[in-house]
């Protein structure tokens, strides 16, 4: 199957599942397709205590500089563990 293909698969299965991931995993989740998708993240870290948005900020910037590939590889093995 092409990697893209996987991809979208396994962003529909992430949707999909029967337990809800921890947080940690939600964040992991989350970043893997930002990076996957937008690529490196050069937005300003949020400040206040909007700490959802600080959380999601900065675990999106722990990716940058993975390529897209790789990317898109760790999220479909991650939503494979999950499911």
């Amino acid at each position: 199957m092409e990697l893209q293909k996987a991809f979208e698969d396994a962003v529909t299965r992430s949707k999909q599942l029967n337990e809800r991931p921890s947080n940690e995993v939600l964040l992991k989740l989350y970043a893997l397709y930002k990076q996957a998708t937008e690529g490196d993240n050069n937005n300003e870290r949020p400040g206040g205590f909007d700490f959802r948005a600080i959380a999601k900020h900065d675990a999106w910037a722990e990716q940058n500089g993975k390529s897209k590939e790789v990317c898109i590889q760790e999220y479909i093995d991650l939503v494979d563990s999950l499911s």
